[in-house]
């Protein structure tokens, strides 16, 4: 079982960054691949990116595409998602998540969210 707990979050104007990060317990960290998601007002949780377990290789929603950057450290159970470019629409909660289906398909562990809020 792993825990998550992001951070990073806040608020920031359109065009500016953000890194967020998700801390992950337990020592079979990096035997897991990670995503994250995101939820704004009103909307369903939405897809943003994933990543393999050893960081090799990296999906993106459309959306962020080209903006955003996620990457890893296993050595330190954390990941990170570089957030370039902001716009009001990145405006929502992002989720950190786990998954032992390396087919991305679903997420088993859940973090509590960090906001994200993009000004105009």
């Amino acid at each position: 079982q792993v825990q998550l707990v992001e951070s990073g979050g806040g608020l920031v104007q359109a065009g500016g960054s953000l890194r967020l990060s998700c801390a992950a317990s337990g020592r079979t960290f990096s035997s897991y691949a990670m995503g994250w998601f995101r939820q704004a007002p009103g909307k369903e949780r939405e897809f943003v990116a994933a990543i393999s377990w050893s960081g090799g290789s990296t999906y993106y929603a459309d959306s962020v595409k080209g903006r955003f950057t996620f990457s890893r450290d296993n050595a330190k159970n954390t990941v990170y998602l570089q957030m370039n470019s902001l716009k009001p629409e990145d405006t929502a909660v992002y989720y950190c998540a786990a998954t032992t289906d390396y087919g991305l398909n679903s997420f088993d562990y859940w973090g509590q969210g960090t906001q994200v809020t993009v000004s105009s």
